[in-house]
């Protein structure tokens, strides 16, 4: 079994998820980069808590998770939001975790709902509650080359609530990355809109400043 793994080792040998150098999953220079600490914005009407600051780094970290299915990826984004719940002292609330949902197309692509596997896993780890009761109501452009103004108008109306969903609890939105806030403020109006209470959102990443 050893001789197997060695001879894995050296056709397809571990590289860094962040600079690709080939060692360890994430060296010790990209560790530095992904190393979680606690940062709020206020977006949509809600504050937004994260545990990373948006950089190249990071980018590559959740492509590799988001795009490649990469377990040990997946496991730098899950203790970030952990990380996140922990500090942002939510234990008087009644929570629960909404992911926000991927699209069809995406979920196809990929293989699974990326930010909904995310979330199962956290609730695992933590015993908080998934509610996953977003749905995705409309066509939506990948936002990743649209302009702030752009990204609002792309997810106006995007988001609703599942049929048969009841408020119940406190709700808290993960994501893995706010940028301009379009997706939370999408998000937290459909969740409103259905008599949801919520108090937040939780990713992994924020963009500094917040654009």
């Amino acid at each position: 079994m050893k001789s197997i793994q060695e001879l894995s080792q050296i056709i397809f040998p571990t590289r860094c998820f962040g600079c690709n150098s080939i060692g360890i999953s994430i060296c010790s220079q990209c560790r530095s980069e992904w190393h979680p600490h606690y940062y709020q914005t206020h977006v949509g009407g809600i504050n937004v808590h994260s545990a990373v600051l948006y950089s190249p780094t990071s980018s590559k970290i959740i492509l590799s998770a988001k795009e490649n299915g990469i377990k040990g990826a997946d496991a730098l984004i899950i203790s970030a939001i952990i990380h996140v719940l922990n500090q942002g002292n939510f234990s008087w609330h009644n929570i629960r975790l909404v992911p926000v949902p991927s699209s069809t197309n995406n979920r196809r692509r990929r293989g699974r709902d990326f930010i909904q596997s995310i979330c199962k896993e956290v609730s695992q780890q933590t015993q908080i509650p998934l509610s996953s009761i977003l749905t995705i109501v409309k066509k939506v452009e990948d936002q990743s080359g649209l302009t702030a103004k752009d990204r609002v108008s792309n997810m106006n109306g995007a988001f609703g609530v599942k049929s048969h969903s009841h408020p119940v609890g406190d709700l808290l939105l993960i994501d893995d990355v706010v940028t301009t806030g379009a997706t939370v403020t999408e998000a937290v109006r459909a969740l409103r809109a259905g008599g949801f209470h919520v108090i937040g959102s939780v990713t992994a990443c924020v963009t500094q400043p917040l654009r």
